[in-house]
């Protein structure tokens, strides 16, 4: 849209369906997002209105709601979705606190798809090899990338808490600050855009696949999440002895209650499970724990006003929105339920049965179908449109035959 037509207030409208597009561009049958395949409008929301400094300020982005022509927010909308659960939680005088940890990887440029990911060439002219985990050196040779990525989230407004290298080749995390919910799933948003634009200008590629390579980490979407009384700002989570509440531990057992149903919501893509199925540090369980990073649901070690539960199981590649919507409900759910959670565990432990999760999309996909739970917190509609999106993502896949079934499987008998 000119820019004179958005500050003129000109509606804009799109069709319903467009929130169900797949991600090879297709779209299911119309009878999941109405037959007539009618527009919504976008209502931009005000306080969220950038330009973008990497396009030398020429463009602008403002993020919108989707709303149905009546006024009445979209069902098909995760931005709604969250903003009805972050409301559920203001009825019981409550208000939810988020940070997300973003991991995500900075590749060469990579034009054929066929061809592995490389990272980038360094300043000897080499390439990394994986062995810069945590560490303060620019060998990498990206510091005016990153350089950029900090000029141009300081002129959004981004606030950004530590940049690290992470454990993979050329492997990045960020620590957005803690925050209202919704805010946080616009920054994330944000700065995933912000992040692949910028990669663009500089000749690379940001990659926030869930894997981008084998035998090597894949990258998360972690969120912290903790709840303090709106008219005080204290945490409900620890009381005034610093110990842990029943409103806190009704929060994990709600997490544990849920997690399997809502695993499609958390791992999206079949490449999701790829990380998945390493558990190292990418634990797919509903498990919990005080400060042990194998388990689904962390406690992190913290001061009793910080006190927080981590929600492990998302990666980089899932839709923030939704993640952090579905995350938040099912706490929600064991908050209002008065839900008690397994005992904590620590050290090394096997996941009990009931407390594994999906390990396949398919799998994934077959107990979201099943979940009333899920349908009652976010609706038929948004379940059955989500359902019938990702169930096209997973036959396109299936149509196509890998490089491991080539090069093992043709020379059986």
């Amino acid at each position: 849209m000119t820019a004179e037509g958005f500050l003129e207030g000109r509606r804009l409208q799109m069709a319903r369906g467009v929130l169900l597009q797949c991600i090879m561009g297709g779209y299911p049958p119309a009878k999941f997002y109405g037959s007539d395949d009618g527009d919504l409008a976008l209502a931009a929301d005000p306080a969220h209105i950038y330009r973008l400094p990497w396009s030398d300020g020429g463009l602008a982005l403002a993020i919108c709601d989707a709303n149905e022509l009546s006024g009445n927010p979209s069902g098909l909308s995760t931005r709604g979705l969250l903003k009805a659960v972050i409301a559920r939680y203001a009825s019981l005088g409550l208000a939810p606190v988020v940070a997300t940890e973003l991991e995500f990887f900075v590749f060469a440029a990579n034009s054929d798809p066929v061809q592995p990911f490389l990272p980038p060439l360094g300043k000897d002219g080499r390439r990394e090899l994986g062995h810069s985990a945590f560490s303060v050196s620019s060998n990498h040779g990206l510091r005016p990338f990153f350089a950029e990525v900090y000029q141009c989230m300081a002129a959004m407004g981004l606030p950004r808490d530590t940049f690290m290298h992470e454990m993979g080749v050329s492997q990045f995390e960020i620590n957005l600050l803690h925050g209202d919910p919704l805010l946080l799933a616009d920054q994330t948003f944000l700065f995933k855009h912000l992040l692949k634009e910028v990669a663009l200008k500089h000749g690379l590629t940001v990659v926030c696949m869930a894997k981008p390579l084998a035998r090597t980490p894949g990258s998360s979407m972690h969120i912290h999440q903790s709840l303090v009384q709106i008219d005080t700002g204290r945490t409900v989570f620890s009381d005034d002895q610093g110990q842990a509440t029943e409103t806190f531990y009704h929060f994990i057992g709600g997490l544990q209650a849920c997690l399997a149903d809502f695993t499609a919501l958390f791992a999206p893509n079949v490449n999701s499970y790829q990380r998945l199925c390493h558990p190292y540090a990418s634990p797919n369980n509903a498990c919990w724990s005080q400060d042990n990073r194998a388990a689904g649901l962390r406690i992190p070690a913290s001061a009793p006003a910080a006190r927080r539960v981590e929600n492990r199981l998302p990666g980089a590649d899932a839709n923030p929105y939704l993640a952090i919507a579905a995350s938040l409900a099912a706490g929600l759910h064991g908050i209002e339920q008065r839900l008690q959670p397994t005992p904590a565990i620590q050290g090394e432990f096997e996941v009990p049965e009931h407390l594994s999760l999906p390990c396949t999309l398919h799998a994934a996909l077959e107990r979201l179908q099943r979940s009333g739970l899920a349908r009652e917190l976010f609706g038929d509609e948004f379940i059955e449109g989500y359902l019938a999106t990702k169930t096209m993502e997973l036959t396109d896949f299936f149509d196509e035959i890998t490089p491991w079934e080539r090069r093992v499987l043709a020379t059986q008998a």
